[in-house]
Order: structure tokens, then C-alpha cells, then sequence
């Protein structure tokens, strides 16, 4: 194609985000600039994600139910989304919005990365993802919330780090462990019992497990691992190496060792 033939903002320079230049050229296709309607809308919503740091890095999981109501609208909805080579984003809130923001997220960082000739830091990210966040507040008003949970390895630091938000794009640095989503409150309290400073990659993948499970024990808008129907959370583990997704026979193995200690224990209901 010739260069002749393209929209004159294509060719401007200055923009390493591609999110304010899809705002500037199509500010309809960026999610917090639409408008809907004034009339309450019952949408999917995702629920529980849980993030952990341990001694090589950070492991960001997630159930994988959708509610809609007092109807599950998902069983199999995937929460836990690599942002780049070396973060990770779980999304709680408006199924639909979040997953579009995540998608935007990504391209973000690509893009910034192509331009920039350079990857952005941790924090560059994390602040980069609140400003997104922060341009949803109109949607987040009328009932379409996104509340993600961030988490990648700081390769200035050596360590995994983990970042919270609000609905107005407030980003928090959080230290050890943590949850949000509706299921977040009983998670957290199973963090708090299990977490360890010298937690190994294994057991800090045994750790989320449980917390899932006891957040679907008591929140029903969390799904915990379906045996039967053999599905399992989604956990990514972040480190050095990258980012990458923990197998389902690995999984499998875990949720079985999570459930024999706790029929052992009179845990399970």
C-alpha cells in the first residue's frame, strides 16, 4: 500500500500509546468513550483472581466462572491474561469491557515497545494500565466496572511485584499476596494462613489453589476446580524466564492433592 493512501495520523509521530492515538483517530473503538444506555444492563461478570508472590517470582490465578445475576453465565471463562513477556493481568468486573481492555493493554505495551525500541518498566506498565482504567470511570458509573490485578517480574529488582486498582484508576503497589473480585474477601483470609516468605514455584501454585477453593466455598459467584468436568483455574506464573501458563494435568494433580488433605482434615463439604 502506498503511503499516499493512508490517514494523515498514521504518519504523525509522538505516539508511543497506542491507546491515545486510537483515541485521537477512533475514539469510538476505545472502550470507556462509548455511551450506553441509561436503562440497567445485566451483563457477565468475572469473579476471583488471586495473585502471589513467591521466591523467584509472582503467580497471578483465577476461577473460571462468569455470573449474571443469580445465573452462571460461564463455566469456562478464561480470567488471567499474559500482558507481555513478563507481566500478567487478571480482570474482575464487566466480562465484556475488561476483556476488550485487556486486549487494548496488550497492544499498549507492543506498541509502546515498537516505538520506543525499548520494553516499558514494571511500573511504567502498571501506571499505564491505571490510565486505561481511569478513561473507563463513565462506563464504571453506569454498573460497567473493570477491576483488574496486575503482576509481572521487575527485572531491575529481581522480584515479582503485584498491583491493585479502583474503579477510578487508582493503582496500589500490594506486597506478598493479593485478591479482588467477589470472592477476594475469603481468599485473602486463606492467604493470610498460607503465605510464607520462602514459598517455592510448587507451593505457591498449591497456595492459590486453596485460596480459590475456599473463595468457592463461600462465594457464589466463584467456581472452584470442576472435577468432573475437568476444569481448572487459570494460573500464569511470571519469573525471569517469562511468562507462562501452568499445564492442566499439572493442575489436576494439585487440585487431587488439595482435595485428599482435606478429606483427611473433614475439610471438604
Amino acid at each position: 500500500m502506498s503511503f499516499s493512501k493512508l490517514p494523515a495520523s498514521y504518519l504523525q509521530t509522538g505516539f508511543s500509546s497506542f491507546t491515545e492515538f486510537l483515541a485521537g483517530h477512533a475514539p469510538e473503538l476505545v472502550p470507556g468513550s462509548r455511551t450506553i444506555p441509561s436503562a440497567a444492563l445485566d451483563v457477565p461478570h468475572g469473579t476471583t483472581i488471586v495473585a502471589v508472590a513467591y521466591t523467584d517470582g509472582v503467580l497471578l490465578a483465577g476461577d473460571r466462572r462468569a455470573t449474571m445475576g443469580n445465573l452462571i453465565a460461564n463455566n469456562e471463562m478464561l480470567k488471567v491474561f499474559a500482558a507481555d513477556e513478563f507481566s500478567a493481568v487478571g480482570i474482575a468486573g464487566t466480562a465484556g469491557t475488561a476483556i476488550e481492555m485487556v486486549r487494548l493493554f496488550q497492544v499498549e505495551l507492543e506498541h509502546y515497545e515498537k516505538i520506543e525500541g525499548t520494553r516499558l518498566s514494571l511500573v511504567g506498565k502498571a501506571n499505564r494500565l491505571a490510565t486505561m482504567i481511569r478513561g473507563n470511570l463513565g462506563m464504571a458509573m453506569q454498573g460497567l466496572s473493570v477491576v483488574p490485578l496486575f503482576a509481572g517480574y521487575d527485572l531491575d529488582r529481581d522480584a515479582g511485584r503485584i498491583f491493585s486498582y479502583d474503579v477510578t484508576g487508582g493503582c496500589y503497589e500490594e506486597h506478598d499476596f493479593h485478591s479482588v473480585g467477589s470472592g477476594s474477601l475469603f481468599a485473602r483470609g486463606a492467604l493470610k494462613k498460607l503465605w510464607r516468605r520462602d514459598l517455592s514455584q510448587d507451593d505457591a501454585v498449591r497456595v492459590t489453589i486453596e485460596a480459590l477453593y475456599d473463595a468457592a466455598d463461600d462465594d457464589s459467584a466463584t467456581g472452584g476446580p470442576d472435577l468432573g468436568r475437568r476444569i481448572w483455574p487459570t494460573v500464569a506464573i511470571v519469573d525471569g524466564e517469562g511468562t507462562r501458563f501452568v499445564g492442566d494435568e499439572e493442575l489436576a494433580s494439585v487440585v487431587e492433592q488439595v482435595l485428599t488433605a482435606r478429606r483427611e482434615i473433614g475439610g471438604t463439604r
